[in-house]
């Protein structure tokens, strides 16, 4: 934040040295540029703070966000959690293949995976939220149980191949599930999201759930899809792609919606509608909310203000008798 500070400051002087050799320049051809008065209008007055009040904002909006960590927590996290984040995450060995995000270059889909989780975790408030972990292979285990500490949810969703420290078996979605709704049971009614993530690459889908329900304390239920859904890979003797349509299928078993994150992060829109967070939720504006409108104010009075002195900083009468000219001198040329 200082730092920050000290460099928009200094960018602030030499736009301010600037602006005023810039002033003297312009007066030395002021009736040229501005007719016999030799007076822009009024408006322009303000360009010269307008620009140095631009050059501030873009330049400690940058910084800050150039070294903001969102991952860091910005506030003490409540002592008393109200919210929950129960996550379901499939780490089998066919989630160390890569066939996973947008670019031309895959990555494997747990480090994908971890990546749409942590666009999640950018977008959550941490101070009254606790996030639970719990990963399936050929069973469940709970990794984390109501933690606030970001860097741990983090290293955990890095990619890691987990699977070993399981013994070898088809991948058991229920398990986790049913691990999932044990834990959630005795939290409050409608506090908590349980968000799934996995290929969907299961022995048996929705069917093996059986009459599973979730407990009254999960308000809404998010199934993230990765890996690439039209192109198979050979894993352990089987061809294994995202089967969307069994995830598609626990979504809509559980009232939930199911997004393939292959390729796009979940949408703000998703988040804001979660049922859990408070209609004032996510609109308190962090520092890296205020850094991206400073970015964006400072860059577009930089930008703007050349093309609008351009356009509309000479007088009217001027301008007019400018444009008159101009015509009458396109005509002679004509004839």
């Amino acid at each position: 934040m200082v730092i920050a500070l000290a460099i928009a400051c200094g960018c602030l002087a030499v736009a301010m040295v600037g602006e005023r050799l810039h002033a003297r320049r312009v007066a030395s051809v002021a009736r040229l540029a501005f007719g016999p008065t030799g007076r822009p209008a009024p408006w322009t007055m303000l360009a010269p703070a307008a620009r140095c009040l631009g050059v501030f904002l873009l330049a400690w909006g940058s910084v800050t966000l150039a070294r903001h960590d969102p991952i860091d927590a910005e506030a003490v996290p409540d002592a008393k959690a109200s919210r929950q984040l129960l996550v379901c995450l499939d780490v089998s060995p066919s989630m160390q293949v890569a066939d996973a995000g947008p670019d031309a270059e895959k990555v494997t889909r747990a480090a994908w995976a971890g990546k749409v989780f942590q666009g999640i975790l950018d977008r959550i408030d941490m101070k009254t939220t606790r996030i639970t972990l719990v990963v399936f292979y050929s069973k469940a285990l709970v990794v984390l149980e109501q933690t606030t500490d970001k860097n741990v949810i983090a290293n955990m969703l890095d990619g890691l191949p987990m699977h070993v420290g399981f013994d070898p078996g088809p991948t058991d979605m229920a398990a986790g599930l049913r691990e999932c709704v044990r834990l959630a049971k005795p939290w409050d009614r409608k506090t908590a999201t349980l968000v799934v993530i996995g290929d969907g690459d299961v022995e048996s889908g929705a069917a093996s759930l059986g009459s599973l329900s979730l407990p009254a304390s999960i308000a809404d239920t998010i199934v993230i899809g990765v890996g690439d859904p039209a192109r198979a890979s050979l894993v352990s003797g089987h061809s294994s792609r995202q089967d969307a349509w069994t995830l598609k299928q626990v979504a809509a078993k559980f009232g939930g919606i199911y997004h393939d994150g292959n390729r796009m992060h979940l949408p703000s829109s998703v988040l804001d509608a979660l049922t859990m967070l408070s209609p004032r939720d996510g609109m308190d504006l962090g520092l890296r909310e205020v850094a991206l409108i400073a970015t964006a104010l400072g860059a577009t009075l930089v930008a703007g203000i050349g093309p609008l002195l351009a356009a509309f900083g000479m007088q009217r009468e001027f301008r007019e008798q400018r444009r008159r000219v101009r015509a009458s001198m396109s005509e002679e040329a004509a004839t």
